[in-house]
């Protein structure tokens, strides 16, 4: 079965066979974390680094924001069975997309950044990782085997 994750959502499963796809990676980030014991796994999209510029919509949406949507994506994992020792974390994203050469905002990085930094404080490695540059991406994951990948247009790359 195919689950399409929307900006700002998150979908889990445990069926071994099931997909997990996210479209629109640009300066979004794409998270795939997968407990191949457990045999659960997830992408989580999303959109902002800090939730600190819009509380009200971090507290209705806290997938919305890096700072609170990646903590409540790891909940929600380890309730459906994943062992934080067990987990392969991949991500994909931070894209700067825009058509000019100067990324005032600078979305992507921050978003990398500040994924990084709560990875660090957390114990949380990053297996593989497609982010940065300037192409959107689509991103994979095959719940049972953990097998993730990117599209970007044409290509196709394993993480």
């Amino acid at each position: 079965m195919k689950h399409i994750v929307g900006i700002a959502e998150m979908k889990l499963s445990s069926e071994a066979g099931d997909l997990i796809i996210t479209h629109a990676l640009g300066s979004c980030l794409g998270i795939a974390i997968h407990d191949e014991v457990a045999g659960v796994g997830g992408v989580l999209h999303v959109m902002m680094p800090v939730s600190s510029i819009n509380p009200e919509k971090a507290e209705k949406n806290p997938f919305m924001f890096v700072d609170t949507g990646v903590p409540a994506f790891f909940r929600e994992v380890y309730a459906a069975g994943a062992d934080k020792a067990r987990l392969v974390v991949k991500v994909a994203g931070g894209a700067n997309v825009q058509d000019s050469s100067s990324d005032r905002f600078a979305i992507g990085k921050r978003n990398i950044v500040t994924l990084k930094k709560l990875f660090w404080k957390n114990g949380i490695l990053i297996d593989a990782q497609d982010v940065g540059g300037s192409k959107a991406r689509t991103m994979y994951l095959e719940i049972g085997s953990g097998r993730t990948w990117v599209s970007t247009g044409r290509e196709e790359t394993q993480l």
